[in-house]
Formats: C-alpha cells, sequence, structure tokens
C-alpha cells in the first residue's frame, strides 16, 4: 500500500517543479521567509486561505493538493513542458544568430 503525502508536501513538490520561490509564496501569504519555511516543512498547519492563496500564485487548483495522483500529473506536465522549452531553445538561437 503506498503512502500518502501531507499537502504541504504537495504544494512543495508543485512550487519547486514551477521554479517559484518560496520568498514568492511567503510575500504571497504575507509571512516571513522564516514563516513560510514552518508552513513549507510542515511544522505549521495550511489553512484553507493560505492554501487558496498559494494554489492562485502558483497557478493551479486547490484540488490537486490533497490528491497524490494530480499532483504528481501536475509536475509530470510541468517537467514536459520545462523540456519543450529547453530543446527549443538551441533552435531558436541557431536560427537567430
Amino acid at each position: 500500500m503506498e503512502e500518502t503525502r501531507k499537502v504541504y508536501e504537495n504544494v512543495e513538490r508543485v512550487r519547486a517543479v514551477m521554479g517559484v520561490t518560496k520568498k514568492h509564496i511567503a510575500d504571497k501569504l504575507g509571512l516571513s521567509l522564516q514563516g513560510y519555511r514552518h508552513i513549507a516543512s510542515g511544522g505549521v498547519a495550511l489553512d484553507v486561505e493560505r492554501l487558496k492563496i498559494i494554489s492562485e500564485a502558483l497557478g493551479v487548483s486547490v484540488d490537486i493538493f490533497f490528491n497524490d495522483r494530480l499532483t504528481d500529473s501536475v509536475i509530470k506536465n510541468m517537467e514536459s513542458i520545462g523540456k519543450k522549452r529547453d530543446n527549443k531553445q538551441p533552435n531558436q538561437l541557431q536560427q537567430t544568430g
């Protein structure tokens, strides 16, 4: 049986793959970086309002943080978009150079 990840773990996974800094999320929440680190580590529980602000900052639905499969799907999509973007950049540089 698979162990279910915690909501804060899924938030951190999505945040990291999207390249959004902890500082950016902390600012959106009106917290210090240290304050957000307590949330990111699971030391402080995420309430609904904060989770909503985080999801808006990341451009994703709150639902994904509660479902490991949805989180994995979003991460996979973001990684494939990043790979496509990385693969296009060298070609664009050659065409403009």
